[in-house]
């Protein structure tokens, strides 16, 4: 299992040693330069003076050498140079030897004299290794103990800006610039005791239960650099290729896929908690609508009985005050209940009218077919947005909340969707070789071994194309596997088929196209033989399907036979079908699982590890 180390494991580049390029200007926003501009200059920037900042990773403290006190021969008097201290410490065993002689206790002369004879701090060199996160490496800063206590920057996960001095070390090894830091700006002490990345082994998994301190690992943090790198790799891909970015909403009272599990937007529901409470008051006092009533009528009957008999004044007063007090209780409970009744909410829609937004909603799962709305003014649109599945998933392959890459192309069919996903596969592949080769050594060296090559391959190779009649008979000739599920026509590609696909059988990237229509959303255009879609999945090796695309049925009639096939609400596709009805146009799309994607460039087997803040089934941490 991967882990995580505090200590700096990669040595700086050799490249710094010959690196002389001009000075780059510090951070416009914090005055700071960060690390990788100073290592990336190597030796072209000392001398200079800088200010930096970042989180300790791990010290060491070397004591300086004290010069030792001469032994001089006992006839020889006290030198001048040497301190009343110093020769009132030196004779310390001597007076204890008379005070104990005549009876004395030495504990006391050693307490009155130990104010005096106490020895400063040892001076000393702090030697930190510092990240800040913009690199793999970090960088080595010295400080002098009459800066700043050693205690309160040695631990790792303290905070430190430093201005000082880039100066060559003067070590052989590879610190091969260092930091002499001049003025320590600020200290974000540690509690090590409670800081949860304080041992210097962190499990990769085990981090998940500090999210909000995993990007001080050095895995977390390298992995978000090459996130942050395909990001930027998938917006220019669609750029350099003339497509418009185009944000779709996350709410959206359209059930996208027709069938994914989905969350409800709502808040109809904080009328039913406040109602619960009130309600759960009346059962701890133990006063409820049905226990007052019986109290009532006995109220009642006592009035009655005293009026009737002529009964004590004082008693009568008493009943009616206590008859009044039960009445007015009766009719605030009377009152609670018919609010109750008002405000429970209905899961038949019946109340969605008094919602937020007068109508049954959910968080998106899908964006493809707001996109086509903007594919048939626009041309070629994407997006890159999160998308949410209420799937009860214990899959690593799986989350609640999953960042998507989308697009729609105009006037294009299904070959046109399969080439674009192709394309933007061998791309990505290629951005992150050359955008993060530091990173993906580290990777190599820590997580996968063989991540290079299956990049390059992915890059520079070619992708099997096959139908899913043809990935099932493939399937079938599996001998040497049981599988979960009997092989036969028509049954959904798990998991567990497509990586063997594309894993044992294939050992690169697949598309699977032509799907029975029985799995695919409403909206994939119908084949000639009325039994398949024009629908394909790309899968890859490790992560599974990354991409699933298809072209979009613009038969208006067709559309409609499909909802009533699905027993779909028409109602909630009328403005979809609006598209079909005016200006129609041959289109087709796909959606890229980012966070798979990032899961493939880095080898790792959960997709909670290549996430900031995973959403997974029973868990939210923060």
């Amino acid at each position: 299992m991967a882990s995580d180390e505090h200590e700096d494991l990669v040595d700086q580049p050799e490249h710094l040693a010959e690196a002389k390029v001009p000075v780059t200007l510090p951070s416009t926003y914090s005055g700071r330069i960060i690390l990788k501009t100073i290592l990336n200059n190597g030796l072209g920037l000392v001398g200079e003076r800088l200010v930096i900042g970042g989180w300790v990773k791990s010290s060491k403290e070397v004591r300086k050498v004290r010069p030792e006190t001469l032994e001089l021969p006992s006839n020889v008097g006290t030198p001048t140079d040497v301190t009343c201290v110093e020769a009132i410490q030196s004779r310390i065993p001597f007076l204890r030897s008379i005070i104990k002689v005549f009876g004395g206790h030495c504990t006391n002369v050693h307490d009155k004299l130990d104010p005096f004879i106490t020895k400063p701090p040892q001076p000393s060199m702090l030697y930190l290794r510092i990240s800040d996160g913009s690199c793999l490496q970090s960088l080595q800063v010295v400080v002098d103990s009459s800066l700043f206590p050693p205690s309160h920057l040695m631990f790792p996960g303290t905070c430190v800006l430093v201005e000082g001095i880039l100066q060559q070390s003067s070590f052989q090894g590879k610190n091969i610039i260092q930091i002499k830091a001049e003025k320590i700006l600020h200290v974000g002490v540690v509690d090590h005791d409670k800081y949860p990345l304080s041992r210097k082994r962190i499990p990769v998994d085990a981090s998940r239960d500090h999210e909000h301190f995993r990007p001080r690992t050095i895995t977390v943090a390298t992995v978000m650099r090459i996130r942050n790198a395909l990001s930027l790799g998938t917006h220019t891909f669609f750029q350099n290729k003339g497509f418009l970015n185009v944000q779709v909403p996350i709410i959206t009272p359209t059930d996208s896929e027709g069938s994914t599990e989905k969350f409800h937007v709502t808040t109809l529901l904080e009328h039913q908690t406040k109602e619960e409470k009130i309600v759960s008051m009346d059962e701890t006092q133990g006063v409820g609508l049905q226990s007052v009533k019986p109290s009532v009528a006995e109220k009642r009957r006592q009035v009655e009985e005293l009026s009737r008999t002529g009964g004590n004044k004082e008693a009568f007063a008493a009943a009616l005050e206590d008859v009044r007090k039960t009445d007015d209780l009766t009719m605030q409970l009377e009152a609670r209940e018919k609010s109750k009744a008002d405000h429970t909410y209905v899961k038949t829609g019946d109340r969605f009218s008094e919602d937020f937004f007068s109508c049954e909603t959910y968080l998106t799962v899908s964006g493809r077919l707001h996109l086509q709305s903007f594919a048939c003014a626009l041309g070629d649109v994407y997006s890159f947005g999160p998308r949410f599945y209420a799937e009860r998933s214990e899959s690593k392959k799986f989350l609640a909340e999953m960042s998507m890459v989308e697009l729609e192309m105009a006037f294009s069919q299904l070959e046109d969707a399969m080439n674009c996903a192709n394309d933007l596969l061998k791309f990505l592949c290629t951005w992150v070789l050359e955008h993060c080769s530091e990173d993906l050594t580290f990777v190599s060296t820590r997580l996968e071994s063989t991540i290079l090559d299956r990049l390059q391959s992915t890059a520079t190779g070619s992708f099997e194309k096959i139908s899913y009649a043809e990935a099932i008979n493939d399937l079938k000739k599996v001998t040497e596997k049981k599988f979960d599920v009997n092989i036969e026509h028509g049954i959904p590609l798990s998991e567990e088929l497509q990586c063997y696909i594309a894993d044992e059988i294939y050992k690169r990237p697949v598309i699977i196209y032509n799907y029975p229509k029985e799995l695919k959303p409403f909206y994939v255009r119908l084949n000639d033989d009325g039994k398949t879609v024009a629908a394909f999945d790309l899968i890859v090796p490790k992560a599974g399907t990354l991409i699933r695309g298809s072209q979009n049925e613009e038969r208006l009639d067709m559309l409609d036979s499909r909802i009533k096939e699905l027993n779909l609400p028409k109602n909630q596709y009328e403005w979809y079908l609006d598209l079909r009805r005016h200006g129609t146009a041959k289109n087709s799309g796909f959606s890229l699982v980012f966070d798979l994607l990032v899961l493939y460039a880095t080898g790792l087997n959960d997709v909670r590890d290549v996430v900031p803040f995973p959403r997974s089934f029973g868990k939210a941490y923060n």
